[in-house]
């Protein structure tokens, strides 16, 4: 079996943060999703499990960060290109997101970032091979997505 990561992601409403999921990209997986879950597909190896409060805190015993007010992660999601990464975003804002700043381009590479409907961080991001390959500039901060 190959490595694979499956983020959980407590939300109010897993019907519309599978929504707002699926207008950005994801793939519901129906084997895996009911109405206090959602298995959201990213790609062959990455997965998104969006969990109803209930049912996420049946996983810990910490209680549950309120995302709308302080951040418990950020996600930085790669792309081939800019208008990837563009695209994305819009439609993430179309769909009810919140953009969390500006676009930054550093030349080497560009980013954006959303917000879902729970405050939970995305930083999309293209990065140029040829840069990349080079490692970032002496004058480029560190700041991921």
């Amino acid at each position: 079996m190959p490595k694979m990561i499956f983020v959980n992601l407590p939300v109010a409403d897993v019907a519309k943060a599978t929504a707002f999921y699926e207008a950005i990209g994801f793939v519901r997986n129906p084997q895996f999703s009911n109405e206090q879950s959602s298995c959201l597909v990213w790609s062959d190896a990455i997965y998104l499990m969006v969990l109803a409060h209930d049912f996420y805190r049946t996983l810990t015993t910490k209680p549950i960060a309120d995302t709308q007010a302080t951040s418990a992660a950020l996600f930085a999601l790669s792309f081939d290109s800019r208008a990837e990464v563009d695209a994305i975003t819009e439609a993430a804002l179309a769909a009810g997101g919140r953009e969390a700043h500006e676009p930054e381009d550093l030349g080497f590479m560009y980013s954006r970032a959303f917000e879902d409907l729970d405050g939970n961080g995305f930083g999309p991001m293209w990065m140029d091979p040829a840069a990349a390959a080079a490692g970032p500039p002496e004058t480029a901060d560190a700041r991921a997505a």
